[in-house]
Parts: structure tokens; C-alpha cells; sequence
């Protein structure tokens, strides 16, 4: 399954959809989750309410198993509750929000972006237009098709410039200018996050944020379990003349261990670099 390169942080429904929550990344109160609009009156206004209460009920489950990280068990009562559901048809594109981001964190993107699909084309008027859009560029960022989420991000960011996710945006389009290897736009994203969104928790939750001064590129050549293994490697490399170095990482809770080799500014250069271990029979890979 692929891991997500930046901290995707769930973009839940805002204050204007919630009776009491406590701040604007998602800590709620669970009780009542949203004040009931109910139409009619006599036997269709209480029959109204009854729905609508059913539903809350419902959508409720599925928010608590999604922030307690029981991604299967929200997966299963979201699903339940949009087969079921026989409420008011403007009520849906939150549920449908809601297990879309569900389906992100558990890894299936493909569902996850048809989620968001059905949103961005079934209700064009929806509060989550824009997190939709944010959560489809997102699944296509995790699948590698940068090109794609680049697409979506920008689309939202041009369309709408003064969305509340600018910072979110901001932080995504970096990371694709990395992957891509578009240092420079990578920079001015992250200057214009940094400089615009001190306080962003984007910013504060990714403490190895790159800076103007550290970007470099480097090529890995192994990776390994054991730190003498890694050191062993790394001292051959230093003897033949070149610049190794050991990085320790941590995947899944386990130590690993990276031999890169430079610290250059041009990709050009280190394609160069490549090649050459390449051709010496090392496993190669240029980084970011």
C-alpha cells in the first residue's frame, strides 16, 4: 500500500454545519451534530424529524470510528447508511465527504476519488466542493500521478483564490514540485507558506520542512536494517572518493538505514552522479 508523503489532514465539515465545535481542525462535540432544517408540518413534520434524526444518528457513528482510526468499521456504517438513507437529498453530499476521506486513509484511492467525483458532479452547490476537489488531488498524489494532482490543485486554487485550504494547497503543490524535481517552484510554495501561514498546522506537524538554504538533491544507493551494514557501505563509497553518508529513517516503526551520496543543487548534475553508480553497479535512486 503506498504511504502518504505529507500529513493529509482530514478537512472536516465546518462551524456553520456544527452546533458546538470546539476548533476549526475537526474536534467536535458529539451530540447533536447539526441543527435539523424540517419542512411540512403535522404527520410530515414529525416524520420529517424522525429521518433526519436516523440519519444524524448514522453519520455520527461513522465520524467516531473515522477519528478513532477504525477506518474499516466507518467504512461499513458509512456504506450502511447511504443504503439506507431516506432522508433529504441534501444531507448526502456530507456523508458522501466523510467516507471519502474515510476511504483515503484506508488506502483505497480509486473508491476515494469516485467519492469525491460523485460530489463535485452530483451536488454542485455542496459546502465540500472544495474539499472534494482537495481530496481528489490527493488521491491521485498518492498513486504517483502528480501531474494529475497538480492539476486539481491548481484548478481549485485559480478557481477559488481565496479558499480557507490555500495553506493545504500551498503545502501539496510543494511536495509535487519536489517529486517532479521543480525545485524552484517547490521553494516558492513553501516561501509563500511559510510566510502567509506561520501558524498553519501543516507547517508545525512537518518539522523537516525544507528551507530556502537546505535543498539539495542526493542519491541514494542503499537501504538496510542493520547501521553497520549502512556504515560499511558508506566508508567503501568515501574510500572510492565520493561524498556518502548515512541518514537514518524510520518505516512502519523499524530503523532503517540510507547511503546517499552528494548533496547537490542541480538535478542535472545529479543525473550525472547516477549514472555513474550506476554503471558501478549500485541500486540507485536521485532524492527528492
Amino acid at each position: 500500500m503506498l504511504k502518504s508523503q505529507f500529513p493529509i489532514l482530514p478537512i472536516l465539515p465546518n462551524k456553520s454545519q456544527f452546533q458546538n465545535p470546539k476548533n476549526k481542525f475537526g474536534i467536535w462535540d458529539f451530540g447533536l451534530i447539526w441543527d435539523l432544517v424540517v419542512f411540512g408540518f403535522g404527520i410530515y413534520l414529525g416524520i420529517s424529524i424522525l429521518c433526519s434524526n436516523a440519519y444524524a444518528l448514522n453519520i455520527d457513528k461513522v465520524k467516531v470510528y473515522f477519528l478513532n482510526g477504525d477506518y474499516k468499521s466507518a467504512i461499513s456504517e458509512g456504506e450502511k447508511a447511504l443504503t439506507n438513507y431516506s432522508g433529504h437529498p441534501a444531507y448526502l453530499d456530507e456523508l458522501y465527504y466523510i467516507l471519502g476521506l474515510t476511504y483515503l486513509k484506508d488506502g483505497n484511492y480509486l473508491r476515494a476519488s469516485d467519492i469525491f467525483e460523485i460530489i463535485l458532479k452530483e451536488f454542485r452547490n455542496s459546502t465540500f466542493k472544495d474539499e472534494a476537489k482537495l481530496g481528489l488531488g490527493d488521491t491521485y498524489f498518492l498513486r504517483g500521478d502528480y501531474d494529475k494532482a497538480q492539476r486539481y490543485y491548481e484548478e481549485l486554487l485559480n478557481f477559488n483564490p481565496r479558499t480557507k485550504l490555500i495553506a493545504s494547497l500551498y503545502y501539496r503543490l510543494s511536495q509535487i514540485g519536489f517529486k517532479k524535481g521543480d525545485t524552484q517552484a517547490a521553494k516558492e510554495y513553501l516561501d509563500k507558506l511559510k510566510k502567509d501561514f506561520p501558524s498553519n498546522l501543516e507547517v508545525k506537524l512537518d518539522k523537516n520542512l525544507y528551507t530556502l538554504t537546505d535543498i539539495y538533491y542526493t542519491v541514494q544507493v542503499g537501504s538496510f536494517v542493520k547501521s553497520t551494514n549502512a556504515r560499511n557501505l558508506c566508508d567503501k563509497l568515501i574510500n572510492k572518493g565520493y561524498d556518502a553518508y548515512v541518514q537514518e529513517a524510520e518505516t512502519n516503526g523499524t530503523k532503517i538505514y540510507r547511503v546517499k551520496v552528494g548533496r547537490l543543487k542541480s538535478r542535472l548534475e545529479t543525473a550525472q552522479l547516477e549514472s555513474k553508480l550506476s554503471a558501478e553497479g549500485y541500486p540507485t535512486k536521485i532524492f527528492p
